[in-house]
């Protein structure tokens, strides 16, 4: 697994259309994830992260192109996406099955991340050049305790030069690919308003699940085992944060057991994941059910299990998960066969596995035991 990736595929920023009709592909320096399991994660709950935002941005330039709109509002989406999941991501190691990497907890960009077409609004934008710029900050990580911000640039990592111009997101990943795996903490150099900085950043765990935006209507989620990937017609479903947890943690679950290797279906999987992160996504094989077969009720059931305790775990209420899937029963139905309903039919029995283990999860968690199924 490359170091600058949560995992590979989330180096991918999919595309986003402008009124125009342009559309943008970047490349996103992810949380620094790799190797084996390290230093455990100080809890990240939703609470804390509304204090201090999970992921800060640096403050951009007025824009006044459709581009800069355009890679403003699609940073925000995969910025959401990134601040809801980390919850997820880092308390729950344990119940990820193995699924866990060291995590320096920062995302890292220069305007040669973006397409050509990009680059000027990147630079204009965002203040990016030839440098890489931190972009995201991830709180209670190693890179937030060692005081990390927003525009920093990053010149080097234990001494080691990071490189400049266009593929340096790809060079410094082969760079911090032995050291993240060697150690548990690195040094880095910045440059922080022209002043030289050298924080030592300690590494720690994260679930090793790509969290991916896909640019497609369709009200739906996917997960190919290693990726999990929400589409732009789910996040304009969800009418909280709170419920596109309840979608991200849902299909981290299914990954977490291992289901879609068990159906045979993650490469349809992940060809749909591959189709919607890129460039131009093909509407046409996302016709249907795209070749994907809905899900056993016991998959699914089980999925739901480990997705409460999931999320109860990371501080997000779980006493509207029932609701929310029936709303989405109820006004995506089966019938619809690009939605997600069409792959998860068995709603009725979910609601009654729900109904069993909503209560337990509250019990354990009002008395301090483990929060496990």
């Amino acid at each position: 697994m490359a170091p600058f990736s949560l995992p590979p595929a989330m180096t991918r920023l999919p595309a986003v259309r402008t009124a125009t009709g342009a559309t943008l592909a970047t490349t996103l320096a992810a949380l620094l994830l790799a190797g084996c399991a390290s230093t455990p994660l100080p809890s990240i709950l939703p609470g804390r992260a509304a204090e201090t935002p999970a992921f800060e941005t640096p403050a951009a330039v007025i824009a006044n192109t459709p581009e800069q709109d355009a890679l403003k509002v699609r940073v925000g989406l995969q910025d959401r996406l990134y601040r809801v999941a980390a919850p997820l991501l880092v308390n729950n190691t344990d119940l990820c099955k193995g699924n866990a990497r060291k995590l320096l907890g920062f995302t890292a960009k220069n305007k040669y991340s973006y397409t050509s077409e990009f680059t000027d609004a990147a630079e204009r934008g965002f203040g990016l050049g030839e440098r890489l710029h931190i972009m995201s900050v991830l709180p209670g990580s190693g890179a937030a305790q060692a005081g990390l911000r927003a525009g920093d640039v990053l010149l080097a990592v234990d001494d080691k030069p990071m490189p400049q111009g266009p593929n340096a997101e790809r060079l410094a990943a082969s760079i911090l690919g032995p050291l993240v795996n060697a150690r548990a903490s690195v040094k880095l150099s910045l440059l922080r308003n022209q002043a030289p900085l050298a924080p030592v950043v300690p590494l720690t765990l994260a679930c090793a699940f790509g969290i991916e935006f896909g640019d497609a209507e369709n009200i739906n989620a996917y997960t190919d085992g290693h990726r999990v990937l929400i589409t732009r017609g789910m996040l304009g479903f969800v009418k909280s944060d709170t419920e596109l947890a309840y979608v991200i943690a849902r299909e981290m679950a299914h990954s977490a057991l291992g289901h879609p290797a068990r159906l045979r279906m993650s490469a349809t999987l992940g060809s749909i994941i591959d189709n919607l992160i890129r460039i131009h996504p093909d509407a046409d094989i996302m016709s249907g059910l795209a070749g994907v077969k809905p899900f056993p009720q016991d998959v699914d059931a089980a999925a739901d299990t480990l997705s409460l305790y999931m999320l109860a775990r990371a501080g997000y209420d779980i006493d509207g998960a029932q609701r929310f899937w029936q709303r989405l029963d109820a006004q995506v139905p089966a019938s619809v066969l690009n939605g997600y309903t069409a792959i998860h039919p068995a709603t009725a029995f979910r609601m009654a596995v729900m109904e069993k283990i909503v209560p337990d999860v509250r019990t354990k968690k009002a008395s301090g035991a483990r929060l496990s199924p």
